[in-house]
């Protein structure tokens, strides 16, 4: 498995789910069952349009506001970069 200089998957299709555990344990973030939803919820969102989802864009598709409050808690900070990078995605370059 290789990554980049921020641990982002260099190719996509060495993902599954076992490397998204060792992604999460790199970075010494411990998945829950919450986290894998929204992770799966992502690739899903990325096969369909070619792009990670900005912040907002997903949290609406969750029912969220905007600001996204419960993936900010869930994940931390930035928490579509962590999505992106456990979920095998492209390193996100707009609003994460």
């Amino acid at each position: 498995m290789q990554t980049d200089g921020d641990g982002f998957l260099l190719n996509r299709d060495e993902w599954s789910e076992e490397v998204m555990v060792e992604l999460s344990k790199k970075d010494d973030f411990e998945l829950s069952d919450e986290h894998i939803k929204y992770i799966l919820s992502a690739r899903e969102v990325f096969d369909q349009e070619g792009t990670v989802p900005a912040l907002r864009v997903f949290a609406k598709l969750h029912g969220m506001d905007r600001k996204a409050g419960p993936l900010n808690e869930l994940f931390g900070g930035g928490p579509m970069k962590k999505i992106a990078k456990f979920g095998g995605l492209p390193k996100p370059t707009g609003c994460v």
